[in-house]
């Protein structure tokens, strides 16, 4: 995760590669509930940086971050796509949702995941950088860039050509034992 850029801008048909990587992502029941709004628009990219605390962030010594990153891609999801998906005669019977509206496992979510690491890793592969910000810590963005009703804010993912950047204390952490092997 980069939060520093150069003040250079990123090729629209990269931008549209890596918006599509994250349209091609796997998507429960294809039921592809997710959002992607790509902002370049300087102006506005300043509005998502205000909403979500840039000024405070500069307070605490940190340089621009979001409102730096040339290119912004705000993603959200639809929780009711999924509901409507699964309401449907092929997928009515799934063990993925139950009658009583409670589902196990919120799927609406972990594609909104897979699409967020299309778009990381499709920014990486055109050789730029990207960090993301969760949309709790932005919760007007949404309205910003005119979701649709029903779309919940996922959260914001900059791009851009990376500048050197302070290193993250959190790198510092040990590392959990993340894979095992059962044979």
């Amino acid at each position: 995760m980069v939060r520093r850029f150069l003040d250079q801008p990123v090729e629209p048909a990269a931008i549209d590669r890596i918006a599509h990587a994250g349209t091609s992502a796997p998507s429960a029941g294809n039921t592809r509930g997710q959002r992607l709004v790509v902002v370049t628009d300087p102006d506005v990219r300043s509005d998502i940086a205000e909403a979500a605390g840039e000024p405070s962030y500069l307070e605490r010594g940190f340089p621009p971050w979001l409102s730096s990153a040339p290119v912004l891609i705000v993603l959200g999801t639809s929780e009711t796509a999924y509901r409507h998906r699964y309401a449907e005669p092929d997928k009515a019977e799934s063990s993925v949702s139950r009658t009583d509206g409670d589902w196990p496992v919120p799927w609406w979510w972990v594609d909104a995941g897979a699409t967020l690491m299309a778009v990381l890793l499709a920014a990486e592969d055109e050789g730029l950088a990207a960090g993301f910000l969760g949309g709790h810590a932005c919760p007007d963005v949404g309205t910003i860039v005119s979701f649709d009703e029903g779309i919940h804010l996922v959260g914001v993912v900059t791009i851009g050509h990376p500048a050197e950047d302070r290193r993250s204390s959190s790198l510092d952490r040990m590392r959990p034992e993340q894979v095992r092997w059962v044979r």
